[in-house]
C-alpha cells in the first residue's frame, strides 16, 4: 500500500471506529508495549500516531492529514506533490528539550500556569535566539514578538516558532530529502531534525 491510499483509507473512517481499532490492537498486547511506535517516535521523544489520548495524536493525523493530501503539497519520502509546496512533520517538543531537558514552558491548564513555565519559556527563547541548538540557526524577533512569545503561557506562539525553525534547518538542506535520513519509512514519515536510527529506505 502507498501513502495516499493508506490516508484516503484512514480518512474514511470515523474517530469511533479508529478508537476501536487502536484499542482492540492495545488490549491484544502486552502492558508496557501497548502503542506500535514509528522508527522516528523514540529519537524525537514524540508519542506513538496511534494514540487517541493524552495528547490524541490519532485524531491529529485524522483531522490534519488529508487536507494536506487533498492540497496537492509536496510530501518528501512520501508523496510527490507540488514541489514549490513542501510539507514536513515538525514536533516542538524535540527542540524545546535540547535546550530545557524536563522542563515545561507551557500548559492550557491556567492553575498550571506558574512562573517557573514562564522562566522556562524566556530561557527558550533566549537559547534560540543565541543560535544554542544543533540546528545552528539564530532565532530573530522583535521585542515585541518576544514579549508575545512569553507572555503565551499556552505555549501555542512558541510552538510554531519552534516548527518553524525546524523547517528553516529543513530548507537550508534542500531538496530532494530536505534533511530527513536516507531510509525514512515510506509510509511512517518522518519527524525533521530528529536523528535517525534505523528505518526503512525511502522510495
Amino acid at each position: 500500500m502507498h501513502w495516499a491510499e493508506l490516508i484516503h483509507h484512514y480518512a474514511a473512517l470515523s474517530r469511533p471506529q479508529i478508537r476501536s481499532i487502536f484499542a482492540a490492537f492495545c488490549d491484544a498486547r502486552p502492558a508496557g508495549r501497548k502503542f506500535s511506535h514509528r522508527a522516528t517516535d523514540r529519537p524525537a521523544g514524540s508519542s506513538p500516531s496511534m494514540k487517541w489520548v493524552n495528547p490524541p495524536v490519532a485524531y491529529m493525523l485524522h483531522a490534519g492529514v488529508p487536507r494536506l493530501l487533498a492540497a496537492g503539497v509536496h510530501l518528501p519520502c512520501l508523496h510527490d506533490g507540488d514541489s514549490n509546496r513542501v510539507a514536513l512533520e515538525g514536533y516542538p517538543g524535540l527542540l524545546a528539550r535540547e535546550v530545557l531537558g524536563q522542563r515545561s514552558y507551557k500548559s492550557d491548564a491556567r492553575a498550571r500556569q506558574t512562573p517557573d513555565r514562564l522562566i522556562a519559556r524566556k530561557d527558550l527563547i533566549t537559547a534560540l535566539e543565541h543560535g544554542q541548538t544543533r540546528l545552528g540557526l539564530h532565532l530573530k524577533v522583535s521585542h515585541a514578538q518576544r514579549d508575545a512569545l512569553v507572555d503565551d503561557a499556552s505555549g501555542d506562539r512558541l510552538d510554531a516558532v519552534l516548527c518553524l525553525l525546524q523547517a528553516a534547518w529543513a530548507a537550508g538542506q534542500g531538496a530532494p530529502s530536505y534533511g530527513l535520513p536516507p531510509e525514512t519509512d515510506p509510509l511512517e514519515g518522518w519527524i525533521v531534525t530528529a536523528q535517525a536510527v534505523q528505518s526503512v529506505k525511502c522510495t
